[in-house]
């Protein structure tokens, strides 16, 4: 054998696996896709997950064709909602109370970094 052969042996072996991990990707991505639909009736993902079982790559080529636009909304959709719930969480931890902001504020007033005026704003800010 030459070089050249084991070569393309290799990149072969390469291609077939990273074709073998991208149909595992996809069926996943369509049967996280099926359960979280919920405008398809039961039956309709029965249908789908056996034609899955059986004709697998074919099923994985109907679907995204006639449910890929759908698949991309709830996607999306489901995305956002996980960031408006992460950016809520973060702010519900992040903010303190405002008998924290004012403790603070009565401190630099204390220590003479704000003035009696500033503190006052700083109050006003907070409690409305």
């Amino acid at each position: 054998m030459s070089f050249w052969e084991n070569f393309w042996d290799i990149f072969w072996w390469f291609f077939v696996v990273y074709a073998f991990f991208a149909f595992l990707y996809a069926l996943f991505i369509v049967i996280a896709d099926l359960f979280r639909d919920k405008d398809l009736s039961g039956w309709w993902k029965a249908v789908w997950i056996v034609l899955l079982a059986f004709l697998p790559f074919l099923t994985l080529l109907v679907y995204m064709v006639a449910r890929g636009k759908g698949l991309a909304q709830r996607s999306m959709e489901r995305s956002r909602r996980d960031q408006e719930e992460a950016d809520s969480y973060i702010r519900s931890v992040a903010s303190a109370s405002p008998t924290e902001e004012i403790a603070k504020a009565k401190a630099l007033m204390d220590a003479g970094t704000i003035t009696p005026e500033e503190f006052q704003r700083i109050k006003a800010r907070v409690t409305s």
